[in-house]
């Protein structure tokens, strides 16, 4: 069973990134999250306290308190409503990271819906912002009736949102990319693969995903675990040297500094830099090698079955090896149909 994220898990990273010091420790995803969001109610409120500051030199302060929070909110309404529904309608990214600008095409579409929730939730802070300042001006009793409100929906997909944040920062990514941003080429049969593996409900599937250096290997892995972690799936990515020595500690435990989970109970694993192919020809770690690394020089049923049962993403090179690393799943315990391929 896959593991989740339990409420002291939570509370103890709240408490980090209100009372930690980001200096000390450095930034994470959830602290930035945090930030992000204080930052959309700032762009709210700063701007609805400029504009309300213009417009009294023109009108009462009554009339500028009441225009100014729904005139700023309005403009960030439509300015998301543009951004959001460009890429939507047209189908291709942006060359623009300010404004929607038509570029390429995309390999992989976006997860509209979970893009439209994360803009609704930005707009509902822009909104929070703005419509504060009405409350502080006394600008009537309707902004305190929709402060309270927005506040209220917020509830949610704020805890909706710094969750899913925890689920991308624990597995340790080596960078944040969504799959909609990976944009090397791939044939029809690649796309499908990587949408099977992104849609089953088998949680024992392993894939291959080969190619040569700079073919888009480990980004397109993390872009793929990475949309597994927005659903709350518990993922690890780790390397094949970093691996090896993690098949010699007890279950439970890694080299590494404590996490709620590890590769053993994963519901997601990536295991990268196996080899890396051309220009480099030569297998730095071999199919044979790696397995006895698993069975600790010796025959292991406990690492075998905690790998065998994991779906799994192995980051090879050269195709070349393509059947002893076959072999060594079907050793084992991995099922052939459970195994599928992508040559980049």
């Amino acid at each position: 069973m896959s593991k989740i994220l339990k409420a002291k898990d939570v509370f103890a990273q709240i408490k980090a990134d209100l009372i930690g010091k980001d200096s000390y420790r450095g930034v994470t995803l959830t602290y930035t999250w945090l930030a992000n969001q204080f930052g959309h109610f700032s762009l709210g409120f700063i701007p609805s306290f400029i504009l309300y500051l213009i417009l009294s030199n023109f009108h009462t302060n009554s009339y500028a308190i009441a225009r100014a929070p729904w005139y700023i909110w309005g403009f960030w309404i439509a300015f998301e409503t543009y951004n959001f529904l460009g890429p939507l309608l047209l189908k291709s990214r942006s060359r623009s990271k300010l404004l929607y600008v038509k570029g390429n095409s995309y390999t992989f579409q976006p997860a509209w819906g979970n893009i439209l929730f994360d803009t609704l939730t930005d707009l509902s802070f822009f909104g929070l912002g703005a419509m504060f300042l009405g409350f502080l001006g006394n600008g009537g009793e309707i902004y305190k009736i929709v402060c309270i409100s927005i506040a209220i929906l917020l509830l949610y997909p704020s805890g909706y949102w710094y969750l899913t944040k925890m689920y991308l920062q624990i597995p340790q990514y080596p960078y944040q990319l969504r799959l909609a941003q990976w944009d090397f080429p791939m044939n029809d049969n690649g796309r499908k693969s990587v949408a099977d593996f992104l849609n089953t409900a088998n949680s024992k599937l392993h894939l291959f995903v080969f190619g040569e250096e700079n073919t888009g290997k480990t980004s397109l892995s993390v872009g793929l675990a990475t949309e597994l972690s927005i659903r709350h799936e518990a993922s690890v990515y780790t390397t094949a040297m970093k691996l090896s020595s993690d098949f010699f500690y007890p279950s439970g435990q890694t080299g590494s500094a404590p996490t709620p989970w590890t590769w053993r109970d994963a519901s997601v694993l990536i295991i990268d830099d196996i080899n890396p192919g051309k220009p480099i020809t030569t297998p730095m770690v071999s199919a044979e090698t790696f397995l006895s690394f698993i069975d600790t020089y010796a025959t292991n049923p406990e690492n075998r079955k905690a790998l065998a049962s994991r779906k799994t993403i192995w980051v090879l090179g050269s195709t070349n090896e393509k059947e002893s690393w076959r072999k060594m799943l079907l050793t084992i315990g991995v099922a052939e149909n459970d195994i599928v391929e992508i040559s980049l």
